[in-house]
């Protein structure tokens, strides 16, 4: 990106309002500062139109599909236009459907357990562990890291060329790295799929956020995504997609809601007729309030303009990438390359320098907030790494002489809400950590990295 496309992406979109974007907290070295949020891979903050939307329902919140008064009538209108939101946002099919969840985690699981008989799965090592472990009752084949897009979908084909062709398969990917940002090449790995009689799902949890997702254009079978990725944490998540097989799935959980008829037999027992729509998976009083969240933040992303979105956050993501390049002893993790789309989330390991360390002295002395650790993607961090998964480190000291290999890295990510001068000041502190060393001693607590009583 020139620096004049820099330039005029910087003016065109101004970070949305985001709650805490005020927050002050205190420095181990005295004093406060405005917290540098850095960790939306994890959590991103509430949109202030989401909050400002929640609130103004709030008064209004009743139960759903379960009352003949006011309040539980609006609050089933609400809960259902945020499903046609959502559906509109990832621009389903017709026949699709959509079932809200409470996370990522819990729609694959879902999925999981409404797989066929005998399905075999194909999921990469590279995968988040909500995307890598739920398809426990599966026939699962772990496919090897690829190093390039065209190897992930050269690898694909290879192993679906193998399998059974007549049973069902489906195929589990990401969109975009939790641990690299990398787009992974979601059209080309659908189209291997169907090309071999397999389905495939989309992890879209650090998509969504940063880029439009088309299940049209994508042409994948199935989206998962999490609420509280997407500037909207009321503990919401979604599972759009095909309803063949979660129409002839056992419902996921069993219970009102999910029921249209029960009746009593002769014998004691019950028999119990299902529905067939989302409510076959949504038993129980739902968060009508998550769904609600997820759909005001569908529509503040919408109307913001995922094209200015996205090239405010590609000049972000180039000023912390020169930042670090700047910084002999850091080294950025990647599978693709450097000249790899990404979106906003960037994982580094800084030469003689614990991770846990560095993130711990970049929060108490500069009010940075960053994750370190794994990132719930083990196999795939300990492959860029090529660290030894027994290995542990201490965080009070340097875990590795300059040029031995790290333990484990640091995160830096943001995204729709993200000021300047949050990245700004995460790149001088990279750089002034580097060269100056931290003003404070730490010591491990509780298996975290935390400031020593004094310095």
């Amino acid at each position: 990106m020139s620096v004049s496309t820099l330039a005029a992406a910087q003016s065109v979109c101004a970070p949305l309002p985001v709650l805490g974007r005020d927050v002050t907290v205190p420095l181990v070295t005295g004093g406060e500062v405005t917290y540098a949020a850095l960790d939306y891979a994890a959590s991103a903050p509430a949109l202030q139109r989401v909050w400002d939307d929640v609130a103004a329902y709030a008064p209004y919140y009743g139960s759903v599909h379960r009352g003949a008064g006011y309040l539980s009538q609006l609050s089933t209108d609400l809960f259902e236009n945020a499903r046609k939101t959502v559906a509109e946002f990832l621009d389903c099919r017709d026949t699709d459907q959509v079932v809200f969840t409470r996370s990522t985690t819990d729609s694959l699981n879902l999925l999981a357990a409404a797989l066929p008989a005998d399905c075999q799965v194909f999921v990469f090592e590279t995968e988040h562990h909500a995307s890598l472990l739920p398809w426990r009752d599966a026939r699962v084949s772990y496919l090897d890291a690829p190093r390039t897009p065209r190897q992930a979908v050269e690898t694909l084909e290879r192993a679906l060329a193998d399998r059974d062709p007549y049973g069902p398969a489906l195929v589990c990917v990401t969109g975009a790295s939790n641990v690299t940002g990398e787009l992974w090449p979601v059209r080309e790995l659908a189209a291997a799929a169907h090309a071999h009689g397999a389905r495939i799902v989309l992890d879209a949890a650090q998509l969504a956020p940063h880029h439009p997702v088309s299940v049209k254009d994508l042409d994948v079978d199935w989206v998962a995504f999490s609420g509280h990725k997407l500037y909207a944490p009321f503990g919401s998540g979604v599972l759009a997609g095909r309803a063949d097989w979660l129409r002839a799935a056992e419902p996921y959980l069993a219970g009102g809601g999910a029921s249209r008829k029960v009746t009593r037999r002769e014998d004691g027992g019950v028999d119990v007729e299902w529905h067939e729509s989302a409510a076959r998976h949504e038993a129980g009083s739902p968060n009508v309030i998550g769904a609600y969240s997820i759909a005001s933040a569908c529509k503040a992303l919408t109307e913001a303009g995922f094209d200015n979105l996205v090239a405010r956050e590609q000049y972000l993501v180039e000023k912390v990438r020169a930042g670090l390049a700047e910084v002999p002893e850091a080294r950025i993790l990647s599978l693709f390359g450097d000249d790899a789309p990404r979106v906003g989330v960037i994982s580094f390991v800084v030469d003689g320098w614990n991770s846990s360390h560095f993130a711990a002295a970049l929060s108490a002395e500069y009010g940075i907030g960053v994750r370190d650790g794994l990132f719930c993607a083990h196999p795939l961090v300990r492959t860029l790494l090529g660290s030894d998964p027994q290995a542990q480190g201490e965080c009070g000291a340097p875990e590795a002489a300059p040029g031995e290999k790290s333990l484990n890295a640091i995160r830096v990510s943001f995204g729709a809400g993200t000021p300047d001068e949050h990245v700004e000041r995460f790149v001088n502190a990279v750089k002034e950590l580097v060269a100056d060393g931290a003003k404070w001693s730490y010591r491990t607590e509780d298996g975290r990295c935390v400031p020593a009583t004094s310095a």
